[in-house]
């Protein structure tokens, strides 16, 4: 249940970070509206994690937290956001996917 927990969580960092840039495209209510969504993915991007490391080690959770919100927020920059995605890019973007299913796979 705590990985699912975490997982959840890392989806909410993506959602508020897909917010922020949401909320830099507009102006006005429309503004206001997308920096809302961004304080509701935060809170329950917070307490997702907090519930994950109750039982989980905090290295390791809030690593594939981070880990999930990096490559989600980079996949959602990529297709949303027109950001470039060339080689490189996606080459360390696969290296941390391998990086937090290796965590994952450690993890006692």
């Amino acid at each position: 249940m705590a990985w699912f927990l975490l997982i959840i969580a890392g989806l909410f960092e993506v959602g508020f970070a897909t917010c922020l840039g949401k909320a830099k495209e507009h102006t006005g209510t429309a503004a206001l509206w997308w920096l809302g969504g961004f304080l509701f993915c935060l809170s329950c991007s917070m307490i997702l994690l907090y519930k994950a490391t109750q039982t989980l080690p905090i290295g390791t959770a809030y690593a594939v937290w981070t880990g999930i919100g990096a490559v989600g927020t980079a996949l959602v920059g990529i297709i949303f956001f027109k950001e470039p995605a060339d080689f490189w890019r996606i080459f360390f973007i696969i290296t941390l996917i391998g990086s937090v299913v290796g965590l994952k796979a450690v993890a006692h």
